[in-house]
């Protein structure tokens, strides 16, 4: 297979949110309580009252070489103009050949936790609506054909949450942020059933919840002193967590028509956690008293109603027949670290060398089509979707982002005092 062959949308990338996003947004007696971006002599940080916001640039590398992956960008003219311009972004998109982005937010935290926060609930609402209306109509509007729209809601209220699901809906909108643990932000627990009314205006809508790693606010830990690479590589740990409260969960009697997806999480562990799972069912249901509807089993509740990504996987790969290809998606993870821009498309055909066209296709554009309710095709003929169709549309594009400076001892020490302390506080 030819990478100019391809056609690749992907269902996680991310959105450093420009500094007038709120200007003309937010009603008029909530103006002054908008999330504003302050600026000193030598950076700039988004706040929302006195709630500070996630890192302007957060993890924003795109373009830089690996020795630059160090402190997060803080200011915007410290990382690539498609990091937080949607007509630089998708000309940084044509030149990775991706054809179209489901865009998480950044500030917020992924799932919105900073706008979650305030005392006001009105005008937590008031604020996650703006957010909402410039995502839909500024940026994905902007370039219909080329983003796939994903909400944030306001999860401290599921009546709430369920009334923005349906307003979303209405504007084209399929995809929410979900917490991968909200119990973990002091919500109620997936299993409380008090999440109940949100579930049912998903299923009404034909809307899904996409549990980005890291929407707890919770880092993976192990040993004190353990070396930064270690939580790294343990990341897709908090998304096992996740599958297994969905999977050994009561919701799927009430909702059939749930679904929820997993981002950023990997794949290849799927078919050994399906495996333990049917095990556990089968060897300890008759104590546990955990029943299935209409006797199913853990694999049929996973193939039915969870959706999965990755970056680059060639285990899970190897492994995709042991579980639903119809669920699996690819994603870039633009503009973050661990993102293949702009060389993805040489990377899937060489790690996708193995599959069938018709896999290959599932995997890198029509499953995310069909379960986001995205046409693409309604806006250019597919042979204009192409890598090679964008790559030429689009020309020369310098990928090299020249801002930065390199990792120092210090960087690495200054990490590791900041993740000891958000540790500390969470404990």
């Amino acid at each position: 297979m030819e990478p100019d062959e391809l056609i690749l949308i992907s269902v996680d990338d991310h959105i450093c949110e420009p500094a007038d996003m709120f200007d003309g947004r937010v009603p008029a007696r909530y103006a002054e309580l908008a999330p504003r971006v302050e600026q000193t002599e030598t950076s700039q940080q988004w706040w929302y009252g006195d709630i500070k916001g996630r890192d302007l640039g957060l993890n924003a590398v795109a373009g830089k070489p690996r020795e630059y992956y160090n402190v997060d960008a803080t200011r915007y003219d410290e990382m690539r103009p498609g990091c937080y311009d949607v007509d630089e972004r998708v000309r940084d998109m044509s030149a990775g050949g991706v054809l179209a982005s489901l865009n998480f937010p950044n500030f917020t935290g992924f799932s919105g936790q900073v706008l979650n926060q305030g005392p006001d609930p009105d005008v937590n609402e008031a604020m996650i609506r703006a957010y909402n209306d410039w995502h839909v109509d500024a940026w994905c509007g902007a370039h219909p054909d080329r983003f796939i729209p994903c909400g944030l809601l306001p999860l401290f209220d599921v009546e709430r949450a369920a009334a923005e699901v349906r307003r979303l809906a209405d504007m084209g909108c399929h995809a929410v942020t979900f917490s991968e643990n909200p119990e973990a932000l002091k919500m109620p627990s997936i299993h409380s059933g008090e999440w109940d009314p949100l579930f049912a205006a998903c299923c009404d809508t034909g809307t899904i919840l996409c549990c980005h790693l890291g929407s707890s606010s919770k880092n993976t830990m192990t040993s004190p002193g353990a070396p930064i690479s270690s939580p790294i590589a343990l990341s897709p740990a908090l998304t096992i967590f996740t599958l297994a409260d969905l999977i050994w969960n009561d919701i799927w009697w009430r909702f059939p028509d749930l679904k929820f997806s997993l981002t950023e999480g990997d794949i290849g562990w799927i078919p050994f956690f399906l495996q333990r799972a049917e095990h556990v069912q089968r060897v300890q249901s008759g104590w546990t008293g955990h029943r299935f509807p209409d006797g199913t089993g853990p694999a049929d509740v996973f193939h039915d109603h969870v959706l999965c990504c990755f970056i680059s996987d060639p285990v899970g790969l190897e492994l995709i027949d042991h579980f639903n290809v119809d669920n699996v998606c690819w994603e870039c993870d633009y503009p973050h670290s661990d993102s293949t821009w702009p060389e993805s498309p040489e990377r899937i055909a060489d790690e996708f060398a193995a599959l069938d066209r018709e896999t290959v296709d599932k995997i890198t554009h029509r499953n995310a089509m069909h379960h986001y309710r995205f046409d693409p095709f309604a806006h250019r003929a597919p042979e204009d979707a192409t890598v090679g169709a964008l790559r030429a549309e689009v020309g020369e594009v310098d990928t090299v982002t020249r801002v930065g400076r390199k990792a120092e001892a210090r960087d690495l020490v200054a990490f590791l005092q900041i993740r000891a302390r958000k540790s500390a506080t969470a404990r």
